[in-house]
């Protein structure tokens, strides 16, 4: 039984779906597609150059093309800071006289109780503040 070149493909971008799937590496995404397309290039009756270099293309394309996009996009939602983490770097407005004792600010439109980064520095009201991180429930400012 003779068995058409566009099942070996598939077969192939099945075979490369299974250590995506285990791996977690696109990039046997990428060959899995480039092996859908040499199958579609054989069932519409490319000759078995044709079907290589479009299962060649195609792959590298994709790697060449996609990868680096879906790394810049991994890194942006890597880099996003959630919670009191978001907070840090963040301006604030001094409410209460922020010295070595404490203080109050309006930080993301809360008010925090907040105390200087260097306990010797004071903030007067209405002077705007960096955070620098929180503490607890206190954001340590300059």
């Amino acid at each position: 039984m003779d068995i058409d070149a566009w099942v070996w493909w598939l077969v192939v971008a099945f075979g490369l779906g299974i250590p995506l799937v285990l791996t977690a590496m696109p990039e046997f995404g990428m060959l899995a597609v480039g092996g859908v397309a040499a199958a579609v290039t054989a069932g519409l009756g490319g000759g078995l150059v044709l079907q290589v270099a479009v299962f060649a293309v195609v792959s590298v394309a994709l790697i060449v093309v996609v990868r680096p996009i879906a790394a810049r996009h991994q890194a942006r939602s890597a880099q996003s800071s959630t919670g009191v983490d978001a907070l840090k770097g963040k301006q604030a407005v001094v409410l209460e006289r922020v010295d070595g004792r404490g203080g109050r600010v309006k930080l993301a439109g809360e008010v925090w109780s907040a105390r200087p980064l260097d306990a010797a520095q004071s903030y007067e009201v209405g002077q705007e503040v960096d955070v620098v991180e929180i503490d607890g429930a206190t954001a340590i400012v300059m």
